[in-house]
């Protein structure tokens, strides 16, 4: 039986992991390592409730981490992992090097440091934030609370338009800025990208497409002032906002001998290394659901039942048994104004709607791949079918049994 397992990592999959090991019966050593100083809390309201005010701080407490004692956990919260040895070819355990300079020795170890806002250069001035951690959602809260004259969001992405639907929903200017032709352009598909920057401008947001930033402009105080565009218009701002995508956070496993590539590459188990295994925003796997395709999910739900399932592998790993692949249907939802949209599955550019209709904006459409399989499907305010849609693609439904299920 392993004698002290690290999890690294101390959000939603981390968390997971370690209640996982404790209810699958694991009772040695179990250590927590978290670069934050608090305690996991919930991601989600960060970009939406906790920004207007409506969801409090001591609302964002993960469940499982609400009697920290209670786990039986060594928190070791503020410090970073900075390396990563792994134990010799003929036994022995792993060392993580930490940044306050001490060291954990560990034979088992879950790997959930998740990922981080890729920055841009010439960003760092006051008056501009991201928006991953509860330290940038608590200086964005006071900074929006304080009424700037214009947000500018640089990046509509789900983040940067769930920031610009808050924002706008405090009565503030609001600019949304996109160097693709649409938004979420490397996620959905061409009519339901367009369908979000309708639904922005709808909302009195300007939204631009098709241009990017070329530079910050500081006023007298050193803060921002202005932001100037690829195409060279200038736009007043006092409060800027990046959300231009994440990267996963792996550079402590640099030398470490793990394959590193867009993530800790692990196989269909989400094992990476033996004692080793991976879970959340920075795990990368063959997904044996979508032909086996290397897979990484930056998604709330997938944290959840990966933590869970990467728990269950390293004590089958253990005591030598199998376990099935790790295969779920992606699941995502993000709020925007007055709505709720759901994505199951994986989308694609062959789309079609299936029940309502874009135009109105409350549709569902579904996805195929290039041989005609059913492999997605996308609600607007149409949470029953979306959820149904979820359950179809778990049961491993046709494109026509989707098509009829769903058009009711």
């Amino acid at each position: 039986m392993y004698e002290h397992i690290v999890v690294v990592g101390a959000s939603l999959a981390g968390l997971q992991a370690a209640q996982g090991l404790r209810r699958g019966g694991y009772e040695g050593t179990l250590t927590i390592v978290g670069d934050e100083p608090d305690y996991p809390y919930d991601r989600p309201p960060l970009s939406k409730g906790f920004l207007d005010g409506r969801v409090p701080e001591e609302k964002l407490r993960l469940r499982g981490a609400a009697d920290p004692e209670a786990l039986g956990v060594d928190w070791r919260l503020g410090v970073a992992a900075m390396s990563l040895e792994l134990a010799s070819s003929d036994g022995g355990a792993h060392t993580i090097g930490l940044s306050d300079g001490s060291t954990l020795v560990a034979d088992g170890i879950v790997i959930a440091t998740g990922s981080s806002p890729r920055r841009l250069d010439g960003f760092d001035l006051p008056g501009v934030f991201e928006l991953r951690t509860l330290a940038d959602a608590r200086g964005l809260h006071d900074a929006l609370a304080a009424g700037p004259k214009r947000v500018v969001v640089v990046g509509a992405g789900f983040i940067g338009a769930e920031v610009a639907s808050t924002a706008r929903g405090l009565g503030l200017e609001v600019t949304l800025i996109e160097a693709a032709p649409m938004p979420l352009a490397r996620v959905l598909d061409h009519g339901a990208g367009e369908a979000i920057a309708d639904l922005h401008r709808g909302h009195g947001v300007d939204v631009r497409l098709g241009t990017g930033v070329a530079s910050l402009q500081a006023g007298d105080n050193g803060a921002v002032a202005s932001v100037t565009l690829a195409d060279g218009e200038v736009i007043e701002t006092d409060l800027v906002v990046v959300g231009v995508g994440c990267v996963p956070n792996t550079a402590w496993l640099e030398g470490s001998g793990l394959t590193i590539d867009n993530g800790v590459v692990c196989d269909e188990t989400c094992l990476a290394a033996p004692g080793i295994v991976a879970a959340g925003d920075v795990a990368r796997w063959p997904n044996p659901r979508f032909g086996g395709t290397l897979t990484r999910v930056e998604q709330w739900d997938n944290a959840v039942e990966q933590g869970t399932y990467v728990a269950r592998r390293l004590l089958a790993l253990d005591q030598g048994d199998d376990v099935e692949p790790y295969a779920p249907t992606p699941w995502f939802w993000s709020d925007q104004y007055d709505r709720k949209i759901q994505l199951a599955g994986i989308p694609t550019p062959n789309a079609e709607v299936v029940n309502g209709s874009i135009e109105e904006q409350v549709f569902l459409q579904i996805y195929a791949d290039d041989n005609g399989s059913f492999v997605g499907a996308l609600g607007w305010n149409r949470p029953r079918q979306a959820i149904q849609a979820r359950m179809l693609l778990g049961q491993g439904a046709s494109l026509d049994e989707a098509r009829t299920a769903l058009s009711d």
